[in-house]
């Protein structure tokens, strides 16, 4: 079965493998991940925010980890932002909560911005768009496909923007 996210790697020659799971499986990153057998940090979480200017933005991150408020509002340029209601969500992504793909759904212009300790696994699992399906992918590759920004978000005592970006 080939999902909107799988023809967008396609289209733009992007390697991945397709992974299939159940979809009586309980959500949540640490739940796929054990059942795919991967660790629970390389099951990224992908979560819309929305900044009080009206733009939404995209933050992935390992799913044993959570952003630093600070370093969050300092990477995305403002203090008042929020995690999107769900049916902000679903318009924003045409994705409901749980599955949403990390790349295939922005519209140019779209900011997407990934955890940069990430950048250090050697593989990504991704919603695939749909709950059951999972898209493992190198971080290079999720940061070519979702056109993310890296910047740290978890480690308070390093600079938001990595040195080496």
């Amino acid at each position: 079965m080939k999902l909107p996210s799988h023809l967008y790697l396609d289209k733009n020659n992007i390697p991945y493998e397709a992974q299939s799971f159940s979809p009586e499986t309980e959500k949540g990153a640490a739940n796929v991940a054990r059942v795919l057998g991967f660790a629970e940090r390389q099951a990224v979480k992908t979560l819309v925010f929305q900044v009080d200017t009206g733009e939404r933005v995209l933050v992935m991150l390992g799913g044993d980890q959570n952003a630093v408020s600070g370093n969050l509002k300092k990477a995305i340029g403002s203090r008042n932002i929020q995690m999107a209601a769900p049916e902000v969500v679903k318009e924003t992504t045409g994705h409901v909560i749980g599955s949403i793909p990390a790349f295939g759904w922005q519209p140019e212009g779209f900011r997407s911005f990934l955890e940069a300790s990430l950048v250090n696994e050697p593989i990504l699992g991704t919603g695939a768009g749909q709950w059951g399906e999972e898209i493992m992918i190198t971080p290079e590759n999720l940061i070519k496909a979702s056109r993310a920004i890296v910047v740290n978000l978890t480690d308070r005592e390093k600079s938001v923007i990595p040195e080496n970006s």
